[in-house]
């Protein structure tokens, strides 16, 4: 398995159902004639001979070019340009995505590069800017964890996910450790906008450590200060917020102490059921649909849960988020959801439920027990195995 080069927490995405990828435009911002360059990228590649480099910024209107030039017959290149202000940016060679760098650009920078063609994307060594050594280092452990991650993928098969999930959370942690450590030395540092993604809630928040929303606040304001001008802090300091606010959520969703809504719904043959008549059992409301690719990856492992802790007063509520009831029903059937709690008001999105919940993407699930008080949402694969576990076992 492949992963994206960098992953900061403004580009985060949750695997759910809610691109196609984004075309290169002209700099919309100047005209030519007005630019004043206020940056330099030079270097060398060795094995990269008379090829173009492009610097690219992302927007909602496609991928920029901001600038781009030509190596000479040695691999050696200069780039100059003019940028609005600190910001994220890519670092393109060729004519392909497969060299690609991030950079993280500051009026001012002057950068020098120097690499080779082969391992451009995984090691490049990058020095003449405040955040050059940070990701030097970052770029040489990123290319150790994929490389041990592609090996950890290898290995399915050979063990159960539970053990393989558990592999991956101690390579992640190491690299984890490193960029979390970087951001409290310097929360200020542009490059931290990367490193971001390691102090995030990339599979929620059940196995998340709360300190790092002190880090990535720490960071939020210090790009206020350093780089209030830019879009980038005014976007990081507001989903640093939105992260905030989830983990406040999840905590009161958590505690067990607030009662589910009650919710009675129609199954597929138009009979009433009544998530309160569950009482007396440990739920879990899921929220799914035929149409939902990741509902449907999820599916197995809802119906492994289900058939290991039936006995033991487990069941599932199945809401689905369909409008075509023969479609909803022919998902239960393809995928064995045997149990008999299935029900949908079949208005898709325009259900009042996703707000009634909290929630705007799917798989979603709420686990209530035997009261009907909320005590785990957002529990996925291994994180609701743990749950359950701890329920039933422990």
């Amino acid at each position: 398995m492949k992963r994206n080069l960098f992953l900061p927490l403004i580009l985060f995405i949750v695997v759910s159902c809610s691109g196609e990828p984004t075309e290169v435009v002209e700099n919309p911002i100047y005209p030519d004639s007005e630019l004043v360059d206020n940056f330099t990228i030079s270097g060398r590649v060795n094995g990269g001979e008379n090829l173009n480099f492009y610097l690219e910024a992302m927007s909602q209107q496609g991928t920029i070019n901001v600038a781009q030039t030509q190596s000479d017959n040695a691999g050696k290149f200069e780039l100059t340009g003019n940028i609005p202000g600190f910001g994220l940016y890519q670092l393109r060679m060729g004519e392909t995505n497969e060299k690609i760098i991030p950079v993280t650009l500051v009026p001012g920078d002057q950068v020098d590069l120097n690499s080779n063609f082969a391992s451009f994307s995984e090691t490049p060594k990058i020095t003449g800017t405040k955040w050059a050594s940070v990701m030097t280092e970052y770029m040489v452990l990123f290319s150790k964890f994929q490389n041990d991650q592609n090996e950890l993928m290898k290995l399915q098969g050979t063990m159960s996910n539970d053990e393989l999930s558990k592999k991956y959370s101690s390579l992640k942690s190491e690299f984890d450790k490193f960029s979390i450590g970087k951001m409290n030395e310097d929360p200020s540092n542009p490059f931290n906008i990367i490193l971001s993604s390691s102090a995030s809630p990339s599979s929620g928040f059940q196995d998340w450590d709360p300190n790092n929303l002190k880090v990535l606040k720490n960071v939020s304001e210090a790009f206020l200060t350093s780089y209030k001008d830019s879009p980038l802090s005014a976007t990081l300091s507001n989903q640093v917020y939105q992260v905030e606010i989830a983990y406040n959520k999840y905590l009161a969703d958590n505690s067990g102490t607030r009662v589910a809504p009650d919710i009675t719904l129609n199954n597929p043959e138009g009979e009433e059921i009544k998530l309160s008549s569950l009482r007396n059992n440990y739920v879990l409301i899921d929220f799914w649909a035929s149409w939902c690719g990741p509902c449907r990856k999820e599916s197995p492992n809802v119906v492994r849960m289900y058939d290991k802790y039936k006995d033991k007063g487990f069941t599932v509520y199945s809401v689905s988020l369909d409008d075509n009831v023969e479609a909803w029903k022919a998902a239960i059937a393809s995928d064995g959801l045997t149990w008999p709690n299935h029900v949908s008001d079949l208005l898709k999105w325009s259900s009042p439920l996703p707000q009634l919940f909290g929630f705007e993407g799917i798989p979603y699930t709420v686990l209530i027990d035997k009261e009907g008080k909320i005590i785990g949402t957002g529990l996925r694969g291994t994180s609701l195995e743990q749950k359950l576990k701890e329920i039933f076992e422990i």
